[in-house]
């Protein structure tokens, strides 16, 4: 499911227009990408919480090279289901 049907898929299940459903879904993504850069955290009851965590600086190898690099240190957003997610998947 992509974007657009999953506003679609809003649309008809709220009974509301697709402009409303698509204002609504970027409402929800702003709120959580500002929630997380600010490097809280962000619940939804029954589905599952977003989080920041920090990955740590390490050396790596150019495979066309094979010369040694390092990689930075980079903040990554990580997805925790819930329990009723969980359940419903299984």
């Amino acid at each position: 499911m992509n974007k657009t049907e999953l506003i679609e898929h809003i649309a008809t299940q709220a009974d509301i227009s697709k402009a409303a459903a698509a204002r609504a879904l970027d409402a929800l993504i702003g709120g959580v990408k500002t929630t997380l850069k600010k490097n809280g955290s962000v619940s939804i009851v029954g589905f599952g919480t977003f989080t920041v965590t920090k990955r740590p600086a390490r050396s790596g190898r150019n495979p066309r090279t094979g010369a040694t690099i390092k990689i930075k240190s980079a903040k990554i957003p990580k997805f925790r289901p819930g329990k009723a997610l969980k359940d419903h998947l299984n």
